[in-house]
């Protein structure tokens, strides 16, 4: 059952370059129907509803997309939906939630989420997370670690002592926290069992994450500390004015891995997947008879793995292995499956070439 102090943020400010061409500035990732009729957004609070309905959850992104965010969320208050001034990082931005929540409700208990991942199994899910929120309740810093499935370089390794078993409620403390790792290194988490990947998805007291941030980011929890409670008139302009002045860092290299009061979920198979790139996409939704994963009326002949997202369009595929082809009205992506991670690179030669339409 939702209890009344629990509260939703959802981080919402990312472009999703290694979107690109459907991903723009304001069209990002978060608001793409990539996987079903939903968007990834609007997924993200269905799932939540259960523990946080959508009267207590925030959402925290930039001025480009905030107007299609409440267009997509009418059930989530438009005054919830905020545009951060500038970007500076998860850490000022967990703050600034912190500071708001506190002032509304100076019992909070808050999860941190990404607004742009996929979950298959979401009541199991929602098992793992009541629990986190009971750690948090105790003053803890909570963290979902997620099984490894593979040796993956692309993600953050929490660390738990001994061999963690997958699947428990029962909080464990976090012996550290890894940054990627090399292949190499990815092998031998994998292999010890005792790491997990840091799916970016915390829980704690609105007061605990002040508390982490005057030790640990002073100057920043000095800045916000210093806007006045949400409903004042002027918070908005005092919001603009103190934001951009913030330490641009992540809360987890800012705040977690100095803190001595993080325990971690060792969660056991709820199918996450962050989709961090179109081949992510393609292993997600259902494949044809040659491992082709289609968005578009298709025909292929002596055609494999591909992934095709060209619209109404009919697409013909002759003689081709592990493309991802991705067509907009102006734009075509054509590139390796093997390299859909590096899609990034091509908005930095778009900025670089100052091409501001396609971004």
């Amino acid at each position: 059952m939702a209890k009344a102090n629990y509260y939703g943020l959802i981080l919402a400010g990312g472009r999703g370059t290694r979107f690109w061409p459907r991903s723009r500035k304001r069209h990002a990732k978060q608001v793409l129907h990539v996987t079903g009729e939903r968007t990834l957004i609007q997924e993200t609070v269905n799932r939540l509803a259960p523990l946080i309905p959508p009267e207590r959850i925030w959402v925290l992104t930039s001025d480009f997309v905030r107007d299609e965010i409440v267009r997509q969320l009418p059930e989530v208050p438009a005054a919830q939906i905020i545009a951060e001034p500038a970007q500076r990082n998860t850490a000022p931005a967990i703050a600034l939630a912190a500071h708001i929540l506190q002032s509304i409700d100076p019992k909070a208990v808050f999860g941190v989420f990404p607004s742009d991942h996929v979950i298959g199994l979401p009541k199991r899910y929602l098992q793992f997370l009541r629990a986190a929120f009971k750690a948090a309740e105790k003053g803890k810093i909570a963290v979902l670690g997620i099984q490894p499935r593979w040796p993956d370089t692309a993600y953050g390794y929490i660390e738990f002592p001994g061999t963690a078993e997958a699947g428990g409620f029962d909080p464990l403390d976090v012996a550290s926290f890894r940054e990627k790792p090399d292949a190499k290194t990815a092998k031998k988490f994998f292999k010890a069992g005792r790491y997990f990947w840091n799916a970016g998805m915390f829980f704690w007291k609105a007061g605990t994450v002040l508390e982490a941030m005057r030790k640990h980011q002073p100057k920043t929890a000095a800045l916000i500390s210093s806007l006045p409670a949400f409903t004042h008139e002027s918070f908005a302009a005092k919001l603009a004015e103190v934001f951009p002045l913030c330490e641009n860092i992540s809360v987890d290299i800012g705040v977690i891995e100095h803190a001595d009061n993080v325990v971690g979920l060792a969660c056991d198979e709820f199918g996450w997947s962050d989709v961090g790139s179109w081949d992510a996409v393609y292993e997600l939704i259902p494949h044809d008879e040659n491992r082709n994963a289609t968005r578009s009326e298709l025909l292929s002949a002596d055609s494999t793995g591909n992934y095709i997202d060209c619209g109404h369009k009919l697409v013909a595929l002759l003689g081709v292995k592990n493309l991802i082809v991705v067509d907009t009205p102006d734009a075509l992506l054509i590139a390796d499956r093997s390299r859909a991670q590096q899609v990034g690179e091509i908005v930095k030669l778009l900025e670089k070439n100052q091409r501001e339409e396609l971004l």
